[in-house]
């Protein structure tokens, strides 16, 4: 029973931790985290677990483990001195094999500065009436765009392209793609 109250606790903490640091949760506070998880922990046993705790997920999150890494990682930090217990080292790779991808999210959006392409939608439209007749039934490419930043309101971008412009556009890419081919290229 001990043992399971242990890996509640710790979840706990580590879920604080995630919170506090990558969630951007001003709320979770270290003496929150003392008084609800380790209210008999002297304080500054806790801040060492703390600390400690802290450390290992910034090293898990800025290496980007997958399970093998981090099963090798959490070994490893089990056969150390002063190290983690087999039962933290569980609790760890529960936790992160649950918060990889969230925590990962996060960090890359704070990392953004520049707006980014949040989703594109294209199709190919054939016209049914135009000016001239021979422009009837010839293709166009629609592409709805949407740049933005997590912080601040979308802006979308329309385009149209008709035939002779995809292909121009498709010519251009060909050229970029050889360039960086011819770049990439080893002797």
């Amino acid at each position: 029973m001990a043992e399971a109250e242990g890996a509640k606790s710790l979840t706990g903490l580590l879920n604080g931790i995630a919170q506090s640091s990558y969630y951007g949760n001003t709320e979770i506070t270290e003496e929150l985290l003392k008084s609800e998880l380790y209210p008999d922990l002297p304080a500054d046993q806790f801040r060492a677990l703390l600390e400690k705790m802290r450390g290992l997920v910034k090293s898990i999150v800025s290496a980007d483990m997958d399970i093998n890494q981090i099963d090798a990682f959490l070994t490893a930090q089990t056969k150390k001195q002063g190290g983690i217990t087999t039962e933290q080292a569980v609790v760890l790779a529960k936790f992160w094999k649950n918060h990889k991808r969230k925590i990962r999210e996060s960090v890359v959006s704070q990392s953004r500065w520049e707006n980014n392409l949040k989703s594109m939608n294209w199709r190919i439209d054939l016209k049914s009436q135009s000016r001239h007749r021979d422009q009837e039934n010839s293709p166009v490419a629609i592409v709805e765009m949407e740049i933005g930043n997590n912080d601040k309101e979308s802006e979308f971008l329309y385009l149209e392209f008709n035939e002779a412009k995809i292909n121009g556009m498709l010519k251009q890419l060909a050229e970029v793609e050889d360039c960086i081919r011819a770049l990439t290229q080893t002797s």
